[in-house]
C-alpha cells in the first residue's frame, strides 16, 4: 500500500504535521511518502493568472503524487472554519489540470486537529462533503481535539479512548485496502 501523507497547514510548526506523522507511523508495512506542502507554494489562483501562466508545474508534480499513491492521509489545519489557504490553493490548481479529478479516485483518510475542544471539526465536515466532488473516496475521518492535552511530541496521542478510535479506523482501512 503507497500512502501519500501530508498536513494541509504550512506551519513549520504544525500541530497537524505533528499528528499526519504519527498516523503514518502507525501504518505498518506501508511505503508511506510524506510530503510538506511547504514544497508546493505557487502564486494564488485566479482564472487570469492561468490564462497569462498556465498552470503550475508544482501542481502537476502534486497531482503526480497523489497519482502513485493508493491512498491519501491528510491533517487539515482549521483556519477560520476553513481550509488553509496554502492547502486551498494547491487545492485549486489541481483542480484546473484537465481530464482528472484532484484526488483522482483514491481513498482519501482525513484527520484534523487544534487546540480547542472541537478538534477541526469544521474543516473536516467541509472536507467530508467536499472530497468525494473532486474524486476523494471518503474512507474515514479523525478528530483530535484539544491538542496539548491529548497529544505528546515524540510519543502521540496519550488519550486511551481516542488513541483507540486512530487505531481502529486505520486498521479498517489496512483490511479494506487488502481485501480488494
Amino acid at each position: 500500500m503507497k500512502v501519500l501523507a501530508f498536513a494541509g497547514s504550512n506551519s513549520k510548526a504544525s500541530i497537524n504535521k505533528q499528528l499526519v506523522e504519527y498516523a503514518a507511523s502507525l501504518l505498518e508495512d506501508a511505503m508511506v511518502e510524506l510530503i510538506d506542502i511547504n514544497d508546493f507554494e505557487m502564486t494564488i489562483f485566479g482564472i487570469d493568472k492561468e490564462n497569462e501562466q498556465g498552470i503550475p508545474d508544482l501542481a502537476y508534480t502534486f497531482a503526480d503524487k497523489i497519482a502513485h499513491s493508493d491512498i491519501i492521509l491528510i491533517s487539515l489545519a482549521e483556519h477560520n472554519g476553513a481550509y488553509s489557504a496554502a492547502f486551498k490553493n494547491i487545492f485549486d490548481w489541481i483542480s484546473r489540470i484537465p481530464n482528472q479529478s484532484v484526488f483522482q479516485d483514491k481513498g482519501v483518510f482525513i484527520l484534523a486537529t487544534s487546540t480547542g475542544a472541537r478538534g477541526g471539526a469544521g474543516v473536516l465536515e467541509m472536507a467530508k462533503s467536499r472530497f468525494p466532488w473532486n474524486g476523494g473516496k471518503v474512507l474515514a475521518t479523525f478528530s483530535l481535539p484539544s491538542f496539548e492535552e491529548t497529544f505528546q511530541p515524540g510519543f502521540g496521542i496519550i488519550n486511551e479512548s481516542l488513541k483507540e478510535e486512530l487505531l481502529q479506523k486505520i486498521a479498517k482501512i489496512k483490511l479494506d485496502f487488502s481485501a480488494n
